[in-house]
């Protein structure tokens, strides 16, 4: 059991580290920027990230409090409402020098109580805090994405992919069961993923791969609004990625939102897989573009198709499901964090799927379960259709 606790902090560290790297990728002036209105300016994050393991940790190891106001002040993101955005000033946040200061001292203190063996509730704890740092670097990443070109580092262009797009057949599941969540065996998973669930699924027709912008780019040519990601430039469509523009890859898959992908099924007459229909798709799938390897969407590799020859699930995109997010039978919020996903079960978020290329690789199991909003545009989200 030391063995796991040890390793929980080990991990904890790596996860330090990986944020560590993304910051280099914003020049210092762009920190007090809101790149994305919904969200908070970058500042927070800076903030967020290391008081976030305070608030968690700190009282667990009987850490006295040294900056109880900026414990606070960084505490809580924003889950975006429709119609309201934040208005607060730049003047309104710390000096940068100030908030490194912050987190220089978070990480000294707690990284001194931690020189002892942490307890199964610390150990827990480390695990909360590793994965939301990794969630973080995700958020952080599609927030990078939306800055100016000039307020970035240069970076690797995005892949080209081709000029031309053949649409991908779909392919046949039998029926048969699916587990969604994980059972109580000492496995780590977020309190949305327990207690594991069996679900008998007719058999369904799937799409081989995800809708690609080659696919969706004939429902913008009837009429459909065109993608985030999307913008028109001397007169031909062209792909922001996160360090340039490239003429849009037609074969690689489209960003889109919830509300997006349900038009684009409804007008395909078709609709989107179940949460159930999808990990029935899935057994078996391998990773493909992620693990934060890559910034933009990649050429699907065949070799992570599904025992069904579903391709791509898990990799160069979320991929939107039509359920809608709420609580397996037996749900247990942790008694440490109670709101992460009860205040969420309120019938305006749907469960994502899969893995983008800016997923951390401890999310790749296949409970865990993301979820978002329908009309959030900034995802690196994307989908395939069911037949009905």
């Amino acid at each position: 059991m030391i063995i796991q606790q040890v390793e929980a902090l080990q991990r904890w560290r790596q996860a330090r580290q990986g944020s560590d790297l993304l910051w280099p990728v914003v020049r210092p002036e762009a920190l007090y920027q809101r790149p994305v209105p919904e969200r908070h300016r970058l500042v927070f994050y800076l903030g967020h990230l290391e008081a976030f393991d305070w608030n968690l940790l700190a009282p667990a190891l009987d850490i006295k409090p040294f900056h109880p106001e900026w414990d606070q002040l960084f505490a809580f993101g924003i889950d975006p409402v429709e119609g309201e955005l934040p208005n607060d000033p730049a003047s309104a946040w710390p000096a940068i020098a100030d908030v490194h200061a912050y987190n220089q001292q978070a990480r000294s203190q707690l990284d001194s109580a931690l020189a002892r063996p942490p307890t199964p509730e610390v150990k827990l704890r480390l695990e909360v805090a590793l994965e939301h740092r990794w969630m973080h670097v995700e958020t952080l990443s599609y927030l990078f994405h939306n800055l100016a070109y000039c307020h970035k580092q240069p970076g690797p262009q995005p892949h080209p992919g081709a000029a031309t797009n053949t649409p991908a057949p779909q392919v046949p599941v039998p029926a048969g069961t699916a587990t969604l969540g994980q059972h109580r065996n000492g496995s780590f998973g977020w309190d949305n993923e327990f207690d594991a669930l069996s679900v008998s699924i007719p058999a369904f027709t799937i799409d081989k791969r995800k809708v690609t912008n080659g696919d969706y780019l004939k429902f913008v040519e009837d009429g459909a609004a065109p993608p985030h990601f999307w913008s028109m430039r001397d007169n031909a469509w062209q792909y922001r990625g996160m360090f340039g523009e490239v003429s849009l890859p037609l074969d690689l898959p489209v960003y889109v939102t919830h509300a997006e992908a349900a038009a684009y099924a409804q007008w395909r007459g078709a609709r989107l897989p179940t949460e159930a229909e999808w990990h029935r798709a899935a057994e078996g799938s391998t990773p493909g573009n992620a693990g934060l390897r890559h910034w933009d969407p990649a050429p699907v590799d065949p070799a992570t198709a599904s025992v069904h020859g579903v391709e791509d699930l898990i990799g160069n995109g979320w991929e939107w499901t039509s359920t809608e997010f709420s609580p397996f039978p037996g749900f247990k919020p942790f008694d440490f964090y109670p709101g992460y996903s009860a205040n969420f079960f309120d019938g305006k978020h749907f469960v994502l799927k899969g893995a983008s290329p800016r997923t951390a690789g401890c999310f790749f199991r296949p409970s865990f379960r993301n979820w978002f909003q329908p009309n959030y545009p900034y995802l690196y989200a994307g989908f395939r259709c069911v037949s009905r």
